[in-house]
């Protein structure tokens, strides 16, 4: 049996829950995966009476859950915290903006979230961790390991007592490892499992399209970190074969800009082989839900999110339960 296919919220958010859950059921998604913004899932709203409602309108229109996500909240949590934060918090975290008061607030918010999760009946929060060293990532002028060294133990200072929570919740929290975030590769993503003493509530929320147009084997994340694998985003992205006048960095331009080296695209326009993908997620035997991320400057984003599921439709498939031969084994 093939894996669930669900939709993310986040790029939805301009609509309310109920307007989108028709318009899902009617791409053919499974199920959904809610943002903590807009009014899809609201955590200081999310005591018993709230989390039914809310499973009672997905019931309505026959549509799983198996996951929310506070990116905007987590991203704050270890952030040099400047007004752009400003324009993705809840109010009540962003507060009088002092920074230290932000990151703290953002982290209490990240527990509570963890008890929301529990309240509703799930068992993954996706997101953002945020980073105190992002902005060292050219190193130059010259950054001492020391410097990189303290960004990590920063992370894990910050990070254990919310994982502590997510554990005594039940919950587990999977980064969604990307640029601007403590991990972002396969080597920083080591150094912020090792950061947080191997916790084993901390692990990733899976995206392909964050590591291919760094030049990062995206296979190759998988079987690194495949106890960790709480998550999965389906999401494309495409890359030039051929020089531009940007490159990796984005040269300042918007998403969209044809001048760009990279840019996302809706599933099967880009370079990403999710073939291999879903092969490597079924040796390490990922029965969860693959969830659509949709990004596309360029297109219709409903156009895109119904192509979308059916192009994973059409590729996903359930591993063999036996060897390809084995009608020729002897009885």
């Amino acid at each position: 049996m093939a894996r669930p296919v669900t939709l993310f919220t986040g790029q939805w958010a301009d609509l309310s829950l109920e307007p989108l859950c028709q318009k899902a059921k009617g791409f053919g998604y499974d199920g959904l995966e809610l943002a903590c913004w807009g009014d899809h899932f609201e955590v200081e709203k999310a005591d018993a009476a709230y989390c039914r409602r809310k499973r009672e309108l997905l019931d309505r229109y026959g549509l799983k859950l198996f996951s929310i996500s506070t990116h905007l909240v987590g991203q704050a949590v270890c952030d040099r915290i400047d007004e752009r934060h400003k324009g993705i918090l809840p109010p009540h975290v962003w507060g009088d903006g002092d920074p230290e008061g932000v990151r703290r607030r953002a982290a209490k918010e990240m527990i509570r979230t963890a008890k929301a999760a529990a309240t509703l009946g799930v068992k993954v929060v996706n997101g953002f961790t945020g980073s105190s060293i992002w902005h060292l990532l050219y190193a130059f002028p010259p950054v001492s390991p020391a410097m990189i060294d303290a960004g990590f133990k920063d992370f894990g200072k910050r990070w254990k007592p919310i994982l502590d929570e997510f554990r005594k919740a039940g919950v587990k929290f999977a980064l969604e490892v990307h640029p601007t975030e403590i991990a972002f590769d396969i080597e920083s993503a080591a150094r912020a499992i090792e950061a947080v003493d191997g916790h084993p509530a901390f692990g990733f929320n899976y995206d392909p399209s964050h590591l291919g147009y760094q030049g990062v084997d995206y296979v190759a994340f998988i079987e690194r970190f495949r106890d960790r694998i709480f998550h999965v985003h389906m999401k494309d992205v495409a890359w030039s074969q051929t020089p531009r006048t940007s490159g990796v960095f984005g040269g300042h331009l918007n998403f969209g800009d044809s001048r760009r080296f990279w840019d996302f695209r809706s599933l099967g326009r880009g370079n990403v082989d999710f073939e291999r993908i879903l092969r490597a997620l079924n040796a390490i035997g990922y029965k969860g839900p693959l969830s659509v991320e949709w990004e596309d400057s360029g297109m219709d984003r409903e156009h895109g999110a119904r192509e979308a599921c059916a192009f994973v439709r059409r590729l996903d498939f359930a591993p063999s339960g036996v060897a390809f031969d084995a009608a020729f084994e002897k009885k």
